[in-house]
């Protein structure tokens, strides 16, 4: 097992309720499995993830204890090594999983699932800009052949939420989806109002995302029932175990970062179960660098469904760790179809 530390700067400061994020720390993991090596990232983000010293000190343990024979990276998937750090835990699945699909020769997605997709629609993400502003964005977007568009909402008044996407549906017609993501901003009351008067509008959400504080579970519930608009958890799943957000019928979609909830092998679980309850799953990621945004890539495409997915966020970082084989074009992204992740070791572990 080898690792590698990395850090890359984003085009510009990205503003969170955590503050503004300026550049991406992690890991790059190496491991070799069945002949061959595979890699994986750890990429630790604030609130979803352990922190990047403890992440540090996991992948390092872990390295040396490889070093010297005292476990190995397979055995620490299992026996909870790596269970309270999702970032590293997230690194050494996906070099596991990507050294196995290359041994089968096979991409990564196709040695998850046999019909696995070969391209995948994505959205586009929009900030929380003016009217005016948001429309420029939105038509920019689907010039470029978006289909899917998500609007960044809760930092104004709902009021001019509502204008701001009104203005965009008017804009793009209605064959283009539109996504609202609040992050948690909201009151009860206030997701309330703001549904009330989306669904008066005719604005036809594809889903609203997170409009109450991550823990309250109740409350998504409750908007599910008293409206028709499809209500999605995201910072829910890293503030309670995924399989409670699941069971508390607060969902109708859940945004999965591999990366934050501990690998390729948690989200195709959490998949399955959320199939069995009815539940989408849309797969995101957490602005990483290319061998954490291939792996949400594969994790992805190995999903049933043709729901546009989160995976656009490499034009946010200023340079990458390397080529990336996958990019967005025309709303969509192409599988590799190179054995594993589709990129080359050498190329990320120079």
């Amino acid at each position: 097992m080898r690792l590698r530390e990395f850090a890359v700067d984003l085009r510009t400061p990205l503003s969170t309720a955590k503050g503004d994020i300026e550049r991406r720390e992690g890991f790059l993991v190496a491991v070799d499995v069945a002949g061959e090596t595979g890699v994986g990232e750890a990429t630790p983000l604030p609130g979803w993830t352990e922190s990047l010293a403890d992440c540090r000190d996991v992948l390092g343990g872990l390295a040396e204890d490889d070093a010297t024979g005292d476990s190995d990276p397979e055995s620490a998937l299992k026996d909870g090594t790596l269970a309270d750090a999702p970032a590293a835990r997230h690194a050494v699945s996906l070099a596991v999983a990507d050294a196995r699909a290359r041994a089968a020769d096979r991409p990564l997605a196709a040695s998850l699932a046999t019909d696995s997709h070969t391209s995948l629609p994505v959205n586009s993400t929009l900030g929380d800009d003016d009217p005016e502003a948001t429309v420029e964005a939105a038509e920019t977007a689907v010039k470029s052949g978006y289909d899917c568009l998500k609007l960044k909402v809760g930092a104004r008044d709902p009021t001019d939420d509502v204008a701001r996407l009104r203005a965009v549906r008017e804009a793009v017609g209605p064959g283009v989806s539109l996504r609202a993501d609040a992050n948690a901003a909201w009151d009860r009351w206030t997701a309330d109002r703001f549904l009330h008067t989306v669904e008066e509008l005719g604005l036809d959400l594809d889903y609203l995302e997170q409009p109450l504080p991550a823990d309250e579970l109740d409350g998504h519930a409750v908007l599910r029932r008293l409206h028709d608009t499809p209500i999605a958890l995201d910072e829910s799943l890293a503030a309670v175990p995924p399989g409670r957000a699941l069971a508390s019928n607060a969902a109708d979609v859940l945004v999965c970062k591999p990366m934050a909830l501990g690998g390729p092998d948690r989200v195709r679980d959490l998949a399955t179960r959320a199939r069995d309850a009815d539940v989408a799953v849309v797969v995101t990621t957490t602005i990483d660098a290319v061998v954490a945004r291939l792996g949400a890539l594969h994790v992805a495409a190995s999903l049933p469904g043709d729901r546009a997915h989160g995976l656009a966020t490499a034009s946010l970082l200023d340079a990458d760790l390397a080529a990336d084989p996958a990019p967005v074009r025309e709303g969509r992204m192409r599988v590799p179809e190179s054995p594993g992740l589709g990129i080359d070791v050498d190329a990320v572990f120079p």
